[in-house]
């Protein structure tokens, strides 16, 4: 493809594994990915990773999800897991609000457990924002998991309610905070306006790659590039990348995202046809089929689809300018903010 216009950020990544990913290095190489940020859930790990990425990897702080207690690993346990993250270099803390937490707070005992505003996850904001860190939220998942996995909408209420924790959070921490995945909705520019015009603080990562593509390119082109020359300072672009040396291990496993590849040739493929579909979607006016399968195509229609199928890549060819900024200069911006705060609070 050629070099980007800058060396790009991806701040939206889970590396683990250090196999995996000396891989990933290679297509971020190939494709023009200067820093990585990423969730990586096993601590252990995160020297091992500065080894590899020395200057250009930087982490995020999650839950430890392997915690069969959820209300500990939610609350006070990821309170304590945040300070940790924080010793380790790590800046900002994700604080994860999916529909799909109603099932894990219904197997806890308390259904609204995972929501932002729960007591126990309020408390671990307070430690993240006395250690002046930036937040990072999943709040929504696609229409078409509305459409079909969330359809009773007496367990997991409509996609609109699932912002409606988030805004009182955003008023309550007056930090910089990043929404994931397009803030869970690129479904619905107008909805996206609305909130980041309500909210000052939020910026909004455009991970999620299989979604992004699919949802970006039904949206006339016009309407993609008012929306980021509106909000041209508060898009930072990600991947939502996977890895993992299960993806170089042949080898059965009842995981899904660990069956995505089974050696070295199909993990660069995973990871590197990310970088490509997403720079082709952000940089070009091209329009053809996504390299990528999306299985959701299938889930809301069966009847034409198949689990393999891939939707239309439509190119939005931003310019240049807007590209600087979404590529690079955003991310560095708040992430100079956040040394800032976290640089204040050390000195408090």
């Amino acid at each position: 493809m050629g070099p980007p216009v800058v060396p790009i950020i991806d701040a939206h990544a889970h590396v683990s594994g250090p196999h995996a990913a000396r891989i990933l290095l290679e297509a971020m190489d190939l494709y023009g990915i200067s820093e990585i940020w990423s969730m990586t859930s096993d601590i252990a790990q995160i020297d091992q990773l500065r080894e590899i990425f020395a200057q250009r990897i930087r982490f995020i702080a999650v839950p430890n999800w392997r915690d069969p207690d959820a209300k500990h690993s939610h609350g006070t346990g990821y309170a304590l897991r945040i300070r940790e993250f924080y010793e380790r270099g790590a800046r900002i803390a994700k604080f994860w609000a999916a529909p799909r937490g109603i099932d894990i707070g219904t197997e806890a005992g308390e259904p609204k457990l995972m929501q932002l505003d729960n007591p126990v996850r309020v408390a671990a904001m307070h430690t993240a924002y006395e250690l002046g860190m930036t937040f990072m939220v999943h709040v929504a998942d696609p229409d078409t998991w509305f459409a079909t996995k969330y359809s009773d909408h007496s367990k997991y209420g409509t996609k609109a309610m699932q912002y409606e924790p988030l805004e009182r959070m955003l008023d309550r921490f007056p930090t910089r905070w990043i929404a994931a995945h397009m803030g869970g909705w690129p479904e619905d520019l107008e909805f996206l306006s609305g909130l980041l015009n309500r909210h000052a603080n939020l910026s909004l990562d455009t991970s999620a790659t299989k979604w992004i593509v699919r949802e970006i390119s039904k949206h006339p082109r016009e309407d993609v590039v008012a929306f980021f020359h509106r909000f041209s300072g508060r898009l930072l672009f990600g991947s939502d990348i996977v890895t993992t040396d299960a993806h170089l291990q042949n080898t059965e496993t009842k995981f899904e995202m660990d069956a995505k590849a089974n050696n070295s040739h199909t993990a660069f493929d995973l990871y590197a046809s990310r970088y490509w579909a997403l720079r082709t979607l952000w940089e070009t006016n091209a329009i053809r089929t996504s390299p990528i399968a999306d299985p959701d195509l299938a889930m809301v229609d069966p009847q034409t689809h198949t689990p393999k199928d891939a939707p239309v890549l439509k190119g939005v060819a931003l310019s240049q300018d807007i590209l600087r900024g979404f590529y690079a200069g955003n991310a560095r911006e708040l992430m100079a903010q956040t040394l800032q705060r976290t640089a204040a609070t050390n000195l408090i």
